[in-house]
């Protein structure tokens, strides 16, 4: 069993997810995002036949190009979609920097991803929480990104799954025994308050979060300073308790 321990290194960036943003306000929710210092953008593109529900296609990552990259900000594409090859080019052309894959749904991942890279964006790939972290092996080395499902992918606002923290502690470990430090380290699903902190001190480096950004209860940059408030003071934590108590399990 892989421990989870504290891993010190650049600081957990928050990615807000328009999968749960209010589609009236769109652009003016993910304009407050940005102001309150987001600069990564996570589209969830769904075709209802990978998971079982149809969300943005790429008119929507088009449309929020001008004011993402006025910011300076990135734009990932998630494609929970099966054959994902046929519409790279179509993301890539509407402004998505990033583009993620499923493993699960591509024939030949290696092609796909390299595919990405002669578009000139940055590839990642998800795996849902049932795939193995030893599924990426072959073509880690070629990633920009790694991301780990802590939900079953489909829809917003369910519950982080706890045994995802193993998985984002062994793909850690994975990317630093490689030298491969520089990849980021994503996690999609169930991410708050309550769970960003342990995420971030499984060695997470970025946190896509949809409706623990986009909710009635609190503005966006509100909610945004609360989930880095709470990643920091879990991660500041557990530095205090490290040394006297060894890694606990989450």
């Amino acid at each position: 069993m892989t421990s989870i321990a504290e891993h010190p290194r650049r600081v957990l960036q928050i990615a807000p997810s328009i999968l749960s943003a209010d589609v009236c306000r769109l652009g003016e929710q993910v304009h407050e995002a940005l102001d309150a210092g987001v600069r990564w953008i996570h589209v969830d593109v769904m075709d209802g036949q990978f998971v079982p529900n149809i969300t943005f296609g790429p008119l929507v990552a088009e449309a929020l190009h001008p004011l993402v990259h006025a910011y300076g900000g990135t734009i990932e594409a998630h494609l929970m979609i099966v054959d994902p090859d046929r519409y790279l080019d179509d993301f890539r052309q509407a402004g998505a920097d990033v583009i993620t894959v499923h493993l699960e749904a591509c024939r030949d991942l290696p092609r796909t991803v390299q595919q990405i890279h002669n578009l000139g964006a940055l590839a990642g790939v998800a795996i849902k929480p049932q795939t193995p972290i030893g599924e990426i092996v072959p073509v880690v080395a070629d990633l920009d990104l790694v991301l780990v499902m802590s939900v079953e992918p489909g829809f917003g606002g369910q519950h982080f799954m706890p045994s995802s923290l193993e998985k984002i502690a062994e793909a850690r470990h994975l990317l630093d025994d490689r030298g491969l430090a520089h990849v980021e380290l994503g996690v999609d699903g169930g991410v708050n308050e309550a769970t960003i902190g342990s995420v971030a001190r499984a060695g997470a480096t970025l946190a896509v979060s949809g409706s623990g950004v986009f909710n009635a209860r609190s503005g966006v940059a509100d909610n945004v300073r609360a989930l880095r408030t709470a990643a920091f003071r879990r991660v500041d934590s557990r530095r205090d308790g490290v040394h006297r108590h060894g890694s606990d399990q989450c």
